[in-house]
């Protein structure tokens, strides 16, 4: 897809990966509503580097568990810009528990998880569908994790939220087409402020350890994973209901 002139939202994209893919697509010539869920301040920061870029945007609060905000969201995006391309579902969550201490994860996580995580994407793309087919020819990018390839990762209820969110890509790919593509971007370890905030004082050598597993020796930055969505986004249109990987070769290594 040539994305000059489109429009996209990009859910939790007040930090991280969702950040670095609204600035991408707006140095590409897309505007971009900036979504976040608690992080006012910074949303408004993403929509004005957006606007910087020489495109429209617009930071919008909604909870992506909510559908009602998540039609609100479409909604809005529509309005503002006159149209919808592109939707990358990137706003997610987890609680950092122990695999094996079933019961610390409680019914409480397991519903906000799969709540954000899982249903989330899903409201997004039924209220932005019909604004998707309208633009004939769009996109959606959803972003899971290697925790649901290989069921690694914070928490039981996180692994399989994310196992969940790729199956879910399939399912839509299905549906949505032909108008509409569905892909999938699994990264890996992610270095920032989501993480350190998790691991804590284990950050360093969690992170240490997934760079001596990765074949290319280090992890992802939120640019790379960005990267790897901007490729579904303006690669072959006949790419649809895939996941691709972004790790650093961490699953497939280490380095022989």
């Amino acid at each position: 897809m040539e994305i000059k002139g489109k429009a996209a939202v990009v859910t939790g994209a007040s930090r991280g990966v969702g950040k670095a893919t609204a600035l991408a697509l707006a140095q590409q010539g897309c505007d971009v509503l900036v979504n976040y869920s608690r992080s006012k301040a910074e949303a408004e920061e993403v929509a004005e580097a957006v606007e910087a870029a020489g495109v429209k945007a617009l930071a919008f609060q909604a909870d992506v568990a909510d559908d009602a905000a998540c039609q609100a969201m479409m909604d809005a995006a529509h309005k503002t810009f006159g149209r919808l391309d592109i939707l990358v579902n990137n706003a997610g969550t987890t609680s950092f528990v122990k695999h094996d201490d079933l019961e610390g994860a409680t019914a409480e996580i397991w519903d906000r998880i799969m709540g954000v995580n899982l249903m989330g994407p899903f409201h997004c793309i039924r209220a932005a569908s019909k604004y998707l087919k309208e633009a004939g020819s769009a996109e959606i990018v959803n972003i899971s994790s290697v925790a649901g390839v290989a069921g690694v990762g914070s928490s039981v209820p996180y692994c399989a939220s994310k196992a969940a969110l790729i199956s879910l890509g399939t399912t839509m790919a299905r549906a949505l087409g032909p108008e509409i593509r569905v892909n999938t971007v699994a990264p890996g370890f992610i270095e920032g402020e989501w993480l350190k905030a998790g691991f804590g004082d284990r950050y360093d050598k969690v992170k240490a350890a997934n760079e001596a597993k990765a074949v290319l020796g280090k992890v992802c930055q939120p640019e790379d994973v960005a990267a790897a969505i901007l490729a579904f986004i303006q690669g072959s249109d006949l790419v649809t209901g895939q996941t691709v990987v972004c790790d650093g070769g961490m699953l497939i290594g280490p380095k022989l």
